[in-house]
């Protein structure tokens, strides 16, 4: 399609969308509202204005340019989203941070058999024929971040995915990985935890490659034909350890602000969420010979990739000499702020944020996603103009460095503690349009909010985006790709559209795992294979992603939606019965899971009691909050509260920064929720007394919140 033919398609794609509530399932009313009829006309205001054809050219902008954080590409999008801000009538400010970032001086990894012959010399540059992109100077090649500088020589170990079942196969066959090179394909968890896991096991380092069976050819076409990860391909990534705690890795839980002395500030290098061990990551044309040269057992079936030759383990065949130089620095970081003040409850902020920064062009990963909101600022603004004003506070947050560990959000955060105690929600977006399938994920309270949100919106395939998202479920083509996928399956099965829990890997994870401010996180998800990588541009958008932009008009008024709801709602809208009975099951399960491994000394019975109590209270709040009082305002602070009592000040075992009793990433997942987490993981390491301690953390907890939500009640 050339230039014009394409403008031509998005100017009539934006006008057959552009009018949409008259297709879209208004309803007569909405559960936190006394009256829905006003709002209604609101929405039907909003949903009117964001634009596809305004999308895609805010999506090209953003893509013009490589803008890793700290860059000054970076900054300059940084000016752009401001400028984006402003026009709109937000409050607008950036905030700069210092953060601890790495960017490679030197990259070199060759690998020999056992006769000393070459097998590789790496890495080979990213390149197709057809992209446009590729060659761009300013191209910051493959590298981790976090990973320290290491200059090391060793023999190469094959661990699969690389996580805990991985490495016991390895212990089972009598393979040590001490003092060895660790070779470890992407998926299956978090790239960090395969370097966690390593570091344990006393590796001397860890090298991590695209399988094609699980983002390349055995997918699909590739790129540029199609959607999937071409031969030199690399997936960056950071390797920090999030799962201890995000952001600056000298600063955990104190805002690393310009100002801070440095005798404020730990030893980054020896940080508890800094690996010890060096590691990068290669394409699978670069791992190629390497596996294919390794001997030694052959793999289990399941670790089979789908290079076209069997896989062996290894067993001294083979040798890496692997060179990091790694440039370390307290490089300026720059979060863009737009503020509405609230009428009503100006204290009760809404939250709603992506982040900014990108490994290379980042079209899906975030831009798609910043696409959407600066649609959304867009029809706030146009609300605005109106002479509207949302009751409560409405806080927009263009992150940076979230690539690198999350930085961004999480400063911003620590930041303002105090204020986002009393937030009523944070709202995320990050990979906003992959492809044509809605997902989400939210905590429990919020998970009925969202399905509401969505049965207003219209969908580009026709009817409501709820109607879509129920499609796809039940045709199984959500997509979700566990390089990018941030939630997790929702441990709670329901016979509604399922929404996942709440992991990590994205901007929620410091509003709601360290302050306990309820949070959702939104996407929309497709065959997407370059993950990370060079080939994540404006090109490959245009091919595979969303050719009209018509899912980032989508996007841009279901975070609109979920935006105006929360600030205008007469009671925060919050579902504590589905909160009750999901935890009840996480109990159930945890029980059955720790009688199974045959861990005696957990008492169960007093956490199923207080969880019980909760959805007890929780059924006399709907009510309450169905009735909707003359003055809410002590009803919603006390709504709000029962978030925040679920929040233990001790934080979990081994990791206090993670203070949520019931969601944090997985200490070996990264990306994946756990689910009563200081429980769970206290039972998969056969701990009673800690498992113990931790059923008494969480009781505690709930017995809280119910306390809250009983009094409430009355």
């Amino acid at each position: 399609m050339n230039h014009r033919a394409l403008a031509s398609c998005l100017c009539l794609s934006a006008l057959a969308i552009s009018l949409p509530a008259q297709n879209s399932g208004t309803p007569q009313s909405v559960f936190g509202y006394r009256d829905f009829s006003a709002q209604a006309k609101i929405d039907k205001q909003f949903l009117a204005v964001p634009d596809a054809k305004l999308a895609g050219e805010e999506l090209k902008t953003l893509t013009a340019a490589p803008h890793i954080a700290g860059s000054k590409e970076d900054h300059d999008t940084a000016l752009y989203v401001a400028e984006k801000f402003k026009a709109a009538g937000l409050d607008t400010s950036i905030v700069t941070y210092k953060a601890w970032l790495n960017l490679p001086k030197e990259i070199h990894v060759t690998a020999t058999d056992a006769n000393g012959k070459v097998l590789m010399t790496g890495p080979t540059r990213e390149h197709v024929e057809g992209d446009p992109f590729d060659n761009d100077p300013r191209v910051v090649e493959a590298f981790n971040g976090s990973s320290p500088s290491g200059d090391v020589t060793a023999e190469v170990v094959y661990a699969n995915y690389g996580r805990p079942e991985d490495f016991k196969k390895l212990d089972d066959l009598g393979i040590s990985v001490k003092g060895k090179i660790v070779l470890v394909r992407y998926g299956g968890n978090f790239r960090g935890v395969k370097v966690y896991i390593s570091q344990e096991r006393g590796a001397a380092g860890v090298i991590i490659y695209s399988d094609p069976a699980d983002d390349g050819y055995y997918r699909g076409d590739m790129y540029p034909k199609g959607p999937y990860r071409p031969e030199t391909g690399v997936q960056r990534g950071s390797v920090q350890y999030l799962f201890k705690y995000p952001g600056d890795a000298s600063t955990p839980g104190v805002a690393s602000t310009c100002d801070l002395p440095e005798s404020k500030r730990g030893n980054p290098s020896t940080a508890a969420n800094m690996p010890q061990i060096p590691s990068t990551p290669i394409s699978y044309h670069d791992a190629a010979p390497i596996l294919q040269a390794l001997t030694g057992p052959a793999v289990p079936h399941e670790w089979q990739g789908a290079l076209p030759f069997a896989y062996h383990i290894g067993g001294g065949s083979v040798k890496v000499h692997m060179v990091l130089k790694q440039d370390y620095a307290y490089r300026d970081i720059w979060d863009v702020i737009g503020k509405i003040p609230g009428t009503e409850w100006p204290n009760e902020w809404v939250v709603a944020g992506n982040h900014r920064d990108a490994w290379v062009y980042g079209a899906v990963d975030p831009s798609s996603g910043t696409a959407a909101m600066l649609e959304t600022v867009h029809g706030i603004g146009e609300l605005l103009k109106t002479g509207w004003k949302p009751k409560r506070t409405i806080v927009f947050g263009s992150w940076d460095a979230e690539e690198e560990g999350l930085i961004g959000s999480t400063e911003w955060a620590e930041d303002n503690a105090t204020a986002l105690g009393r937030a009523a929600a944070y709202f995320n977006t990050d990979v906003g349009v992959a492809g044509p399938n809605f997902d989400a994920a939210a905590v429990p309270s919020l998970k009925d909010f969202v399905r509401e949100v969505t049965r207003e919106v219209p969908s580009p395939k026709g009817g409501t985006v709820y109607e879509q998202w129920q499609k796809s479920q039940s045709e199984g083509e959500s997509h979700r790709h566990s390089a990018t996928d941030h939630t997790g399956q929702g441990a709670h099965k329901e016979a509604d559209v399922e929404i996942g829990d709440l992991g990590s890997g994205s901007d929620y994870t410091p509003f709601i795992q360290h302050l306990g401010v309820p949070s959702t996180d939104i996407g929309s998800n497709g065959p997407y294979g370059v993950y990370h990588s060079v080939f994540d541009n404006y090109n490959w958008f245009i091919k595979n992603a969303d050719p009209t932009f018509v899912y980032e008009q989508q996007q841009a008024r279901v975070f609109g939606i979920e935006i105006l709801h929360m600030a205008d709602t007469d009671v925060l809208p919050y579902d504590y019965v589905t909160y009750g009975k999901e935890i009840t099951e996480y109990l159930d399960a945890a029980k059955s899971k720790s009688s199974s491994a045959g861990i005696s000394g957990l008492d169960f019975a007093p956490a199923l009691a207080a969880a019980k109590r909760f959805t007890a209270a929780a059924e006399d709040m709907h009510k309450k909050q169905l009735s909707i009082p003359a003055n809410p305002t002590e009803l919603n602070t006390q709504l709000r509260q029962v978030e925040g009592d679920l929040i233990s000040s001790a934080g979990l075992p081994n990791r206090p920064w993670f203070k949520h009793t019931i969601y944090a990433p997985g200490e070996y997942t990264g990306y994946a929720a756990v689910v009563i987490p200081g429980v769970n993981e206290a039972i998969d390491a056969k701990d009673s007394p800690r498992g113990a301690t931790q059923l008494t953390v969480l009781t505690e907890a709930i017995n809280r919140a119910a306390s809250t939500l009983e009094t409430a009640a009355k």
